[in-house]
């Protein structure tokens, strides 16, 4: 089945389009909407973030670089990434359990998807 079917029925991975609210820093990703996180550290909740995972090589930056700025805290494991113009943190970079590099999407950020239609999972990031 294609992404275009699977977008379709509501399953499965699917190429999306996120950007920040001004439109400086773009991105497109192959994500699985099914499988998203509501994270309760102190970042993810301060910003309301709803979070999908992809591997490194599942994302694209597609303008913006320059824009971006990166923050880090606690342990240093995460790489915060925000558009210096507007603020919004559209995704971070991390390395998963298993040693892949991995991108956390900012859900809300992504064209088309409405997060009050998503079933996010709670992670006790407060915990880690």
């Amino acid at each position: 089945m294609s992404d275009d079917e699977n977008a379709a029925n509501g399953m499965g991975a699917q190429r999306l389009s996120g950007a920040c609210h001004c439109g400086a820093v773009h991105y497109s990703v192959r994500l699985d909407l099914t499988r998203t996180i509501a994270c309760n550290c102190s970042i993810c909740s301060s910003k309301g973030l709803i979070l999908a995972f992809a591997p490194e090589t599942d994302f694209v930056l597609e303008a913006g670089e320059a824009k971006l700025r990166e923050y880090r805290f606690n342990r240093h494991l995460i790489s915060h990434m925000f558009c210096a113009d507007c603020g919004v943190e559209t995704f971070a970079r991390a390395t998963a359990p298993n040693g892949t590099p991995t991108v956390a999407v900012n859900v809300r950020t992504l064209a088309g998807v409405d997060p009050a239609a998503l079933a996010p999972i709670a992670h006790d990031g407060r915990a880690s």
